[in-house]
C-alpha cells in the first residue's frame, strides 16, 4: 500500500493511508485477531458473514428488479447526511 506525501502535507498523507486502510478492511482485522478465536468461533462467524451478503445481495437485486421499494435516499444538509423528509422541516 503507497500513499504518497505532497508538499510536506504529512496530515493529508495520513487521512489518505487511514482511507485506503478502511476500504482494505486491516482496521476490521486487527480488532479480530485481538483476541483467540475458537474454529467453531470461526466457522459460525463466517457462515454469518455469508448469509449477510447473500441477503444483502438479494435485496439489491429485488430493488433493481422493482419487487421492493429502494430506501429514501439522503441529502447533504450543512456537510452533513440527512433523509430526504428531514430536509424540509425546521430544527430545534
Amino acid at each position: 500500500m503507497h500513499v504518497f506525501v505532497r508538499d510536506n502535507n504529512i496530515e493529508q498523507a495520513l487521512r489518505a493511508l487511514k482511507r485506503k486502510m478502511q476500504r482494505e478492511g486491516v482496521f476490521r482485522e486487527m480488532r479480530r485477531h485481538r483476541f483467540y478465536e475458537k474454529p467453531s468461533e470461526e466457522t459460525a462467524r463466517k457462515k454469518a458473514d455469508a448469509i449477510r451478503r447473500m441477503h444483502k445481495l438479494a435485496r439489491k437485486q429485488a430493488i433493481r428488479d422493482g419487487l421492493i421499494a429502494s430506501p429514501p435516499k439522503k441529502q447533504k444538509v450543512d456537510g452533513k447526511r440527512v433523509p430526504v423528509s428531514a430536509v424540509g422541516t425546521p430544527s430545534g
